[in-house]
């Protein structure tokens, strides 16, 4: 598929992953310019790429970014058991090696490498730096999931009874877990599209899935100390999916001398498609803004003025 509209050019492919599973991946090209930086998206657990993030995309792309994302194994068109993340090791492992072969295409050798990460894919932007340190340019993390808020987390006996289940029954839904879509998108009308959207992940998070993301998140809470990408992390401060203390936690530990911190009084969980449209629009005005400093110091480091990546 390859559209255009808008000074913006979509296009989607289906790629072999190491596994040789089918996984679907797009991307959003400006159409007006050659393109300022490379972005690559993460979406977040139960979400897909095409359609929830295609404002994300549209609107970066006509800022001048070309924007690339991929569906996870299990989530939206790729393949896989539908909301099952069996390991993810594996997860990281498929966007590492799609986001790397784009990064080093002639035409992209130059260009700053960015990744975004919402909620869940905030993880994955983090275990991706760990995987290469020095690789990427910059991280965007929207209420991010670095660690599982205390009042969140289940009882230490729940925990341990689903740990053990894990080996028995991974792909069943019985992890006691609420829907979070009410509690996640602040308008009605994108809650019934989420419902309604046959690539999103519905019911209770499957066993194996939520101990990876269990395991992930208190992996991240020890290590946070060692981030050292430059980014900027965003969340309302509304937000009763991933906590904005925990983004707060990120903030003060990381070891990265480049980092920016906004938190946003009254707004929910999903910043990028959920919230109110002034709402977002307030949100990628200082998403852009963050970008294009970046993209400012890297010609002038090209033109000998000082360091890649300095703010």
């Amino acid at each position: 598929m390859d559209t255009k509209t808008n000074n913006v050019k979509y296009e989607e492919e289906f790629i072999r992953n190491s596994r040789t599973m089918r996984l679907f991946t797009c991307r959003w090209l400006p159409g007006h310019c050659e393109p300022k930086a490379l972005i690559f998206l993460c979406h977040g657990y139960a979400m897909e790429c095409s359609v929830s993030l295609k404002g994300t995309g549209t609107r970066l792309a006509k800022a001048g970014f070309a924007v690339y994302g991929i569906d996870y194994e299990g989530h939206g068109k790729s393949s896989g058991l539908q909301g099952y993340v069996r390991s993810f090791d594996d997860l990281v492992t498929d966007c590492s090696e799609h986001f790397t072969k784009i990064s080093e295409m002639k035409e992209n050798k130059n260009k700053l490498r960015i990744l975004m990460g919402e909620s869940m894919g905030g993880a994955v932007v983090l275990l991706l730096h760990r995987k290469k340190p020095t690789f990427w340019d910059g991280g965007i993390l929207v209420a991010p999931m670095v660690k599982i808020a205390d009042d969140l987390k289940p009882h230490p006996v729940a925990i341990s009874i689903l740990t053990k289940l894990t080996s028995v029954i991974p792909t069943w839904k019985i992890v006691p877990i609420p829907d979070v879509v009410d509690a996640a998108f602040r308008r009605p009308e994108i809650r019934e599209e989420i419902r309604n959207n046959e690539y999103c992940y519905k019911g209770r998070p499957r066993l194996q899935t939520g101990h990876q993301m269990l395991t992930i998140s208190l992996d991240l809470e020890k290590r946070l100390n060692e981030v050292k990408l430059p980014f900027i992390v965003i969340h309302g401060e509304q937000d009763t999916v991933t906590d904005p203390s925990c983004s707060k936690l990120l903030y003060d530990s990381a070891a990265s001398t480049d980092k920016t911190i906004k938190l946003y009084p009254g707004m929910w969980h999903d910043l990028l498609y959920g919230e109110l449209i002034e709402n977002i629009d307030i949100v990628f005005s200082d998403i852009i803004r963050w970008l294009q400093v970046k993209v400012a110091a890297c010609r002038q480091f090209k033109d000998g003025e000082g360091p890649k990546g300095a703010p």
